[in-house]
């Protein structure tokens, strides 16, 4: 039996039992090895063959999108109307084969975003080349999940899916739980807060999945099977997510009011060119990205600060401390060191060693 109909297999199981407190224990079991099989789905194949035209792109700018949606939802439109980058669009599916990348500027950042081939149900397990995009969107700093408003919520249903099954986790936070495997003293477990999801048993159960009998483990919070599994995987990538519906003008305003008041949802037209400004706003919001200004002095710009590491890599290791103008102190210019946290349009002056 193959993964594939190993991991079908389970999803039966899973399908098919009640959620209980007698079927707890056996779910969680279930739960593991499924986690367990698709991470192995997602390895590359050992065996060696023509290598593929890979998807990626260097990245640059100071954040990066990925646009992730079915074909001709209006990736490619959308992708044109954004940014200087022309990119093929046409009524027919799959007219983009490959990532294509354009920069949208915006309050001074330059934001990159990658149009990527549309996927299909089933990209996790590698088809329409479904693991090079979702690679790449594992790269990106959020993701816009591009839908068509036509087809109501059954797309981000099935992309959500997709996502969730190659260990992408949208608008979620990591679970608040230590994990640190021991070479011996057996499994050492405790909590700070009560549990109502997750037993000692439990834990023990899905850490022998995993062959680990000698661990550390602390709850913080009251978390799930699933999010402890993630956990001990380490591989997950937690990422903000827009839901973008395009084609509003295709449906009804009592449809259009249902989807915008959705959460993370934005209604747009590519077509019409409506609320595309919001969009940007949401955007720009969702990247939590700050402008800080640099101090003149005789006319030439100081090149500093908090982004040390961005301007030069050897600027922090120099750095001595900073004056910053702005909301973020008590009075200007405030005398800060490298933990200071800045806040948008600060002015800085840093001075090095």
């Amino acid at each position: 039996m193959g993964i594939l109909e190993k991991i079908a297999e389970i999803e039966k199981e899973i399908s098919r039992t009640q959620k209980n407190k007698a079927t707890e224990y056996h779910l969680g079991l279930l739960k593991a090895k499924l986690a367990k099989y698709r991470a192995q789905l997602l390895e590359p194949s050992k065996s060696a063959g023509v290598k593929g035209e890979g998807f990626d792109v260097m990245k640059s700018g100071d954040a990066r999108v990925a646009l992730i949606g079915f074909p001709s939802v209006g990736k490619s439109t959308f992708l044109s109307l954004m940014t200087s980058t022309a990119s093929e669009a046409a009524s027919y599916e799959f007219t983009t084969l490959t990532c294509i990348p354009g920069v949208i500027e915006y309050k001074g950042a330059n934001i990159q975003l990658l149009d990527l081939p549309g996927i299909i149900e089933g990209a996790a397990q590698g088809k329409g080349r479904g693991r090079q995009v979702i690679a790449v969107a594992r790269t990106a700093d959020v993701v816009i999940m591009m839908l068509d408003a036509t087809k109501g919520d059954v797309q981000r249903e099935l992309l959500e899916k997709e996502l969730e099954s190659v260990g992408i986790r949208l608008n979620r936070r990591k679970p608040n739980i230590y994990f640190k495997p021991k070479k011996g003293g057996g499994l050492s477990y405790n909590s700070t807060v009560p549990l109502t999801q997750c037993s000692e048993k439990l834990v023990q159960l899905i850490l022998h999945e995993y062959k680990i009998f000698n661990a550390e483990v602390l709850f913080r919070e009251d978390c799930s099977p699933d999010d402890f599994i993630d956990v001990i995987v380490g591989n997950r990538v937690y990422m903000p997510c827009l839901y973008v519906y395009n084609k509003v003008d295709q449906i009804s305003i009592e449809e259009v009011d249902r989807l915008a008041r959705q959460p993370n949802s934005v209604v747009i037209s590519c077509g019409m060119k409506l609320n595309l400004d919001y969009l940007l706003e949401m955007l720009w919001e969702y990247l939590a990205l700050i402008c800080i200004y640099t101090k003149k002095r005789g006319g030439i710009l100081f090149i500093f600060f908090q982004f040390c590491h961005r301007i030069h890599r050897t600027l922090a290791s120099q750095f001595k401390y900073a004056l910053v103008w702005g909301t973020s102190t008590k009075y200007s210019p405030q005398r800060v060191g490298l933990t200071h946290i800045m806040e948008h349009e600060d002015v800085i002056q840093i001075v090095k060693k």
